[in-house]
C-alpha cells in the first residue's frame, strides 16, 4: 500500500484512512492505495466491513489537479470505484468537509454514507466543460431519480449535509468525529445483519422526456454543451444495463475531453487560482484592515459597504446630508436582507451588522479610524481630486485612499494627495456585494504592501482580484470600449443593435452590449463620450444615436427607455424601434448605404476587436499576463467561462486567423483595426498567448 492510505483493523472492520494533504485529492498514489487498501482487507481473515474516511479537512475534495492533462494513470477511477463496490464485504464512507466529483463517486460506490452536519457533496464537473465520469451519472440517478440527479449534474453545486440526506445520497447526518462516527455506524449495520447495498444494483430510474430535458439545458447553458450531455448520460442510466450506462458514460466523457469548450473551462480553472498570486506579493506583508471607509452611499458605494459587512468588517459610511446617509443606510440593510433570504447570513449577523458594524455619517471625521478609504462618488477627476483632498486631512497615517473609478487617471487622483504611495484603485463592478471581479489598479507611486493590502482585501471579500496599470478604462473598460466602438461601426454600416445583442448572446455572452448599456444607464458612456470628445482623434468613427436617445432622457433600464423598452414587472425589455429611425436617419446624414451582417460576421469582429484591444493592453504592461485579461472578462463582463476569456480563445482560433481578420477588416477602417504589435509578434513567432502565461 502507499503511504496516502493508512490501513488498521478495530475488530471486524477495516478502517482505510485517506491522508493526502491538503484535501485528500484522488492521486494516482491514493487510487493505488484505495485498491491494495480493498485487497488487503478482503484477505484480513475475520474482516466484515471496510470503513473509508477522509484524514484533515476532506474526505476527498475531487481530482488531483496536478494531472490534469497528463495521461490517465492506473488505477483508473471508474475501474477503482467498480471495485469497491464489488467488494463482498460492507463498505461504508463516512464523509466530512467536502467530497466532490470523483470525491463522490467514490462514496457513491460505497454501500452506504453518513456525513458530519457541515459537510458539502457535489458532481461539479460541468464547470470543467465535462461530465462525472466514474459512474457518478449513473450511480446518482438509481439514488435520487433521474430529475434529481440532472439539477445536482448540471448545476455542478454543492449540496449541504441536509440537501444530500433528504435526495438519499447519505443515509444519516451525525457530529462526532468522522471515524469514531464510521465505527459505530457500520458497528450498527453488522449487528443488524444489514446487506450489501451496491447502488449499482438498484432499480433503474424512471424516464423523463429526455429530449425536453436536454433542449431545456441546452438554451439554459447558453451554448455550454456538456451540462446537456451530462442529460444524455443520465438517460442511459434509465435506458441501459448498469454496464452498458458505464460505456455510455465514458464515451461522452471522452468526447467532451476533446472539445475546446473543455480547453477553455481548464484554463479558467487553473487561472482562476493564478491571477492574484503574483510572484513580486509573495514577500511583502499587508497592512491591517478591520474597519474600512466608503464615500458615497450610492448603488456602488452601498454594495461595497455591503461586502465589507459581509467578510466581518467594520463600516463608516460617508454621505452629504442626512438624508442621503439614511437612504444609503436603507440600500445596505436592503442589501443584507437578500443575503439573508439567500442563506449567506443569520438574522443574528444581520443584525449585528446594521447595529454594531455599519455607521452612516455626514461628518469628515467618522474616517478617521477607517484602516483604508474607498471612494465611491461621481465619476468626475474634479469631484475626486477634491473628494481626496479631504481624504488626506482626515484619514490617520497609514490608512490606504482608495477609488472606485472606472476609467479616470488613478495617478492623477492621487497627486491631490500628500501621501500618492498610499492611494489604489479598486475598481468595483455592480452590484458590488455579488459581482466576483475586483481590479486593483496600481499607480505610479503606490506602495508594494498597499498593492499586497488590496489583494487581501479582496480574497477576503471574496472577490476575483486582477492587477491594472492606469490607463483609460483600465483593462476591462478598455477592452468593452473597443468592443462597443466595433458593435457601434457594424450598427452605422448597416446592422442592428438587437440584432448584435442577439448575436452575441448566441456566442455565449450573458448579455450583448446595447442591452448591458441599458443596465448600466446610458448616461454613464455619455458622459464618457463628451469628456473624450476635445482629444478625439478625427478618424475616429462615433455613432451620435446614442446622445440622441441620452438629449430626449431614455438612459435605459432606470428611465424605462434605452435600445430597449423595459415594462414595470416584465423581465427584460423589448426592442424599441424608435431607435431603428435614429440610426436610419443618421445613416442618410454621413452617406452610408447599409448592408446585411450575419451572426458569424458579428462575432468575429467583436472579438476580434477584444482580441486586438486586449493584446494592446498586454504590450503596454497594463495588464501583466493573457490570463489577467481572461478573468477581467470573465468575472467582469458576461464572457461565456467554457470559451476561456478573450485570449485563450484566440489562442484556440488560431492566432494567425485572428490577424487576418483584423488585416481584412483595416482595408475598411485602418485607424480603428490597428493590428497590436505583440499580436504581430506572436504570429511571426509562431507562439500563442498561452506561451506569455507559462513564461510570467
Amino acid at each position: 500500500m502507499t503511504d496516502k492510505i493508512h490501513y488498521r483493523r478495530d475488530g471486524d472492520i477495516a478502517v482505510l484512512r485517506i491522508a493526502n494533504p491538503p484535501v485528500n485529492a484522488l492521486s494516482q498514489e491514493v487510487r493505488t492505495g484505495l485498491a491494495e487498501g480493498m485487497n488487503r482487507a478482503e484477505a484480513d481473515t475475520g474482516v466484515r466491513a471496510v470503513l473509508i474516511v477522509g484524514d484533515g479537512r476532506a474526505f476527498i475534495a475531487g481530482a488531483d489537479i496536478r494531472e490534469f492533462g497528463k495521461p490517465p494513470q492506473e488505477p483508473h477511477l471508474p475501474d477503482l470505484c467498480n471495485r469497491i463496490e464489488a467488494s463482498p464485504l460492507i463498505v461504508v464512507a463516512s464523509l466530512h468537509g467536502v467530497s466532490l466529483g470523483g470525491g463522490l463517486e467514490v462514496a457513491l460506490s460505497a454501500h452506504y454514507r453518513i456525513a458530519q452536519p457541515t459537510a458539502r457533496v457535489g458532481l461539479p464537473e460541468v464547470h470543467l466543460g465535462l461530465i462525472p465520469g466514474a459512474g457518478g451519472t449513473q450511480r446518482l440517478p438509481r439514488i435520487c431519480g433521474a430529475k434529481d440527479a440532472i439539477g445536482v449534474i448540471t448545476s455542478g453545486r454543492h449540496l449541504g449535509a441536509r440537501d444530500a440526506l433528504a435526495l438519499g445520497i447519505i443515509d444519516e447526518i451525525t457530529e462526532n468525529d468522522p471515524e469514531e462516527a464510521g465505527l459505530s455506524y457500520t458497528r450498527t449495520l453488522l449487528a443488524e445483519a444489514a446487506a450489501r447495498r451496491p447502488v449499482s444494483e438498484l432499480p433503474a430510474p424512471e424516464p423523463l422526456d429526455w429530449d425536453a430535458v436536454y433542449e431545456e439545458v441546452l438554451k439554459k447553458g447558453r451554448g455550454q454543451i456538456s451540462p446537456a450531455a451530462a442529460v444524455r448520460a443520465v438517460q442511459a442510466s434509465s435506458e441501459l444495463p448498469f454496464v452498458d450506462g458505464l460505456a455510455e458514460e465514458r464515451r461522452i466523457f471522452n468526447d467532451l475531453m476533446q472539445t475546446d469548450q473543455r480547453k477553455g473551462m481548464i484554463h479558467a480553472f487553473f487561472a482562476e487560482r493564478q491571477v492574484s498570486n503574483l510572484p513580486e506579493l509573495k514577500d511583502t506583508p499587508a497592512r491591517q484592515v478591520e474597519q474600512i471607509g466608503v464615500v458615497g452611499g450610492g448603488t456602488m458605494g452601498a454594495g461595497i459597504a455591503t461586502a465589507a459587512l459581509l467578510a466581518g468588517l467594520r463600516v463608516a459610511l460617508l454621505e452629504m446630508t442626512q438624508q442621503a446617509a439614511q437612504a444609503a443606510g436603507e440600500r445596505i440593510a436592503g442589501n443584507l436582507a437578500g443575503a439573508l433570504k439567500r442563506g449567506k447570513i443569520t438574522a443574528e449577523q444581520q443584525s449585528r451588522m446594521l447595529s454594531e458594524n455599519l455607521i452612516c455619517d455626514t461628518r469628515d471625521a467618522a474616517l478617521s479610524d477607517a484602516d483604508l478609504v474607498i471612494e465611491a462618488v461621481f465619476e468626475d477627476m474634479d469631484v475626486k481630486r477634491e473628494v481626496f483632498g479631504r481624504l488626506d486631512a482626515v484619514c490617520k497615517p497609514g490608512a490606504i485612499l482608495a477609488t472606485n473609478t472606472s476609467y479616470l487617471d488613478v495617478n492623477e487622483i492621487a497627486a491631490a494627495t500628500a501621501r500618492p504611495s498610499d492611494v489604489i484603485g479598486l475598481h468595483f463592478f455592480s452590484p458590488a456585494h455579488v459581482m466576483k471581479l475586483l481590479e486593483v489598479v496600481v499607480a505610479d507611486k503606490t506602495a508594494g504592501d498597499v498593492t499586497a493590502t488590496a489583494f487581501a482585501l479582496g480574497k477576503r471579500l471574496g472577490k476575483t482580484a486582477v492587477r491594472s496599470g492606469v490607463c483609460d478604462g483600465f483593462i476591462g473598460n478598455r477592452l468593452l470600449n473597443a468592443c462597443r466602438s466595433a458593435a457601434d461601426h457594424m450598427v452605422l454600416d448597416g446592422a442592428s443593435p438587437f440584432q448584435i445583442d442577439s448575436a452575441l448572446q448566441d456566442f455565449g455572452f450573458a448579455m450583448g452590449p446595447f442591452a448591458v448599456s441599458d443596465l448600466a444607464g446610458l448616461d454613464i458612456a455619455w458622459a464618457m463620450r463628451k469628456r473624450r470628445a476635445a482629444g478625439r482623434d478625427p478618424r475616429e468613427r462615433v455613432g451620435r444615436y446614442a446622445d440622441k436617445l441620452c438629449e430626449a432622457g431614455h438612459f435605459g433600464q432606470k428611465t424605462g427607455e434605452g435600445f430597449y423598452l423595459y415594462e414595470k414587472g416584465r423581465r427584460g425589455g423589448t426592442p424599441d424601434p424608435r431607435v431603428i429611425d435614429l440610426i436610419k436617419a443618421e445613416r442618410v446624414e454621413r452617406g452610408i448605404t447599409p448592408r446585411s451582417f450575419s451572426d458569424a460576421e458579428i462575432q468575429r469582429r467583436y472579438m476580434a476587436a477584444m482580441v486586438n484591444e486586449g493584446a494592446k493592453v498586454l504590450g503596454e504592461g497594463i495588464a501583466g499576463r493573457p490570463l489577467d485579461v481572461d478573468m477581467v472578462q470573465i468575472f467582469g463582463y458576461g464572457f461565456p467561462r467554457y470559451r476561456g476569456g478573450p485570449m485563450k480563445w484566440a489562442d484556440m482560433t488560431g492566432l494567425p486567423e485572428v490577424l487576418a481578420d483584423i488585416d481584412r477588416f483595416a482595408q475598411e477602417d485602418a485607424y480603428f483595426w490597428s493590428a497590436a504589435p505583440l499580436l504581430r509578434e506572436l504570429v511571426a513567432q509562431g507562439r500563442t498567448f498561452d506561451d506569455l502565461n507559462r513564461d510570467a
